[in-house]
């Protein structure tokens, strides 16, 4: 994601400046991902998607990767964050598929949530529990959810989540921007 971020940005002659107003972030931030000195938040990566003006995966993959149809096994999930990261790990699903609505992720949740921030961005999240638990933490309520349960929820709603147990949840999460198909997400502000 580090040189796709740098790389989509220049595509479209944006300065560090003009993307971080965009997308809602300081210049010092977006520096430090374009050099992969730090991990977005999906919803940052929603923000620079959006900011962009491109599909949420394009941030991952190139355009000249991407295909029809996608399978991913399980040992070939390209992990999006480093195993170390105290935070929320991520691992990208059908990076390479051609352009989406929905973007999946598989989430390995931290155990402690307080430090992390409730995250909210445009569109709707549906949250699968594959292994371990999970609580879905919203500001007025939390939601204990086991192996096999679900959650679906506008991402509008500000959100995080944390695993419960000794071991951290593994979590199908999947992204879809609301956005009607063809609208872009800026209009006011594309050069």
């Amino acid at each position: 994601m580090i040189n796709r971020v740098r790389q989509l940005r220049k595509e479209r002659l944006l300065t560090l400046e003009v993307l971080a107003a965009r997308a809602g972030v300081t210049k010092s931030y977006l520096s430090k991902v374009e050099r992969g000195r730090s991990v977005p938040s999906i919803a940052v990566s929603v923000s620079l998607a959006k900011a962009l003006d491109v599909p949420l995966d394009s941030l991952f993959v190139d355009a000249g990767e991407l295909v029809e149809v996608t399978v991913t096994r399980a040992g070939e999930r390209q992990a999006l964050t480093p195993d170390d990261e105290p935070g929320s790990r991520y691992e990208g699903i059908a990076l390479q598929a051609g352009t989406k609505r929905m973007t999946p992720f598989v989430l390995h949740p931290p155990h402690d949530a307080d430090p992390v921030p409730f995250r909210d961005h445009p569109g709707e999240e549906f949250l699968f529990v594959h292994q371990g638990r999970v609580e879905l933490i919203t500001p007025s309520r939390v939601f204990p959810l086991e192996p096999g349960d679900s959650a679906y929820f506008k991402a509008t709603t500000p959100h995080k989540v944390r695993s419960v147990g000794e071991e951290r949840a593994a979590v199908l999460l999947l992204v879809c921007d609301d956005r009607p198909e063809g609208e872009s997400a800026h209009p006011h502000q594309l050069p």
